[in-house]
């Protein structure tokens, strides 16, 4: 079939219902470079942004926008994603880096918050939280919010994505930074994915996840590299949503800082790895109402191959069940 024959989305992606609860699958990003331009699955290499989140959605009901990590979104472009989603569909945003304890290029702060860095971070490739005075911090948290107002107005907003670095552990300052979160959200619902393994060990596993149940935030269960140090801990802690983040298994480039994100995660899930998965997503169904599955391996194609097995596999799991 030639790109010209290929029609450029049908209509919109159905969730699936799985052990009473609607379970979405779909990716970290819908526009890394390497699916785009290395690869034929979307049917055209000249499509516009608006055409390509229209096939995306005709395939899959949930994406997560990264491209919100290493920069805000500007009102407008968070608005052109409400207007062409189809209705249903669902968009998770990853937090602003600068929010998260990382750090971020001061470019990308708002000029007039640029300006109130300390004096001690110019010229600094990256700055941190902690570079501005609390007043600003917190006009950044507040202007981040204000930015995603198109998707929740529009229903389309799923959860704030916060994935904390290694070095953000389990000690008070920590746990204040997360106890801040519901206020400085406003009612957004929001997931929180803790990088550092020392979260999950004995004594810190049930005080996390017992803070995470208190505060309303939903832990995100990674499928990560061995070298992480990261287990699958398949518990929900809101009623309402549980959150997978595939991150593939490739052990080598999980600390690197040398390959792109997309060459970190570059790693296909075989059929084997993806069934072991559909009794565990059956697990955090029965845990809560709604259940968002993502595939972070989005080098090339990886992403969307590996989510459209599972989306079959939970398919037929359904199914038998009916």
């Amino acid at each position: 079939m030639t790109d010209e024959a290929l029609p450029l989305a049908g209509g919109p992606a159905r969730p699936l219902e799985l052990a009473g609860a609607t379970v979405r699958v779909g990716t970290c990003s819908w526009t890394d470079p390497t699916l785009v331009k290395e690869t034929n699955w979307y049917p055209k290499r000249t499509m516009s942004a608006g055409e390509r989140l229209s096939y995306y959605a005709s395939r899959f009901p949930v994406v997560e926008a990264d491209s919100t990590y290493y920069r805000p979104p500007r009102p407008d472009l968070v608005r052109s994603w409400a207007e062409r989603a189809p209705a249903g569909f669902c968009f998770n945003i990853k937090a602003y880096g600068l929010l998260t304890g990382h750090g971020v290029e001061p470019v990308t702060l708002w000029p007039d918050i640029k300006q109130a860095l300390d004096e001690g971070s110019a010229g600094k490739r990256r700055v941190y939280a902690h570079h501005l005075p609390a007043d600003a911090l917190e006009e950044a948290w507040a202007r981040f919010t204000a930015s995603l107002a198109p998707l929740t107005e529009s229903g389309h907003l799923g959860a704030v994505l916060f994935q904390y670095p290694p070095w953000f552990v389990p000690k008070r300052a920590n746990r204040d930074e997360l106890a801040r979160l519901p206020g400085r959200l406003g009612g957004l619902r929001a997931c929180v994915e803790l990088r550092s393994p020392k979260w999950f060990e004995p004594g810190d596993l049930e005080r996390a996840l017992a803070l995470l149940r208190e505060l309303g935030l939903a832990l995100v269960v990674v499928d990560a590299p061995k070298a992480s140090g990261l287990p699958q801990v398949l518990e929900a802690t809101c009623d309402d949503l549980a959150v997978v983040r595939f991150h593939g298994r490739a052990d080598a480039t999980w600390s690197s800082r040398e390959a792109t994100a997309a060459g970190r995660f570059r790693y296909l899930y075989s059929d084997e790895e993806l069934a072991d998965w559909a009794p565990r997503a059956k697990r955090l169904a029965q845990l809560a109402s709604q259940v968002h599955l993502l595939m972070n391996n989005c080098y090339q194609d990886y992403g969307v191959r590996n989510a459209a097995q599972l989306v079959a596999m939970l398919a037929a799991l359904a199914e038998r069940e009916d």
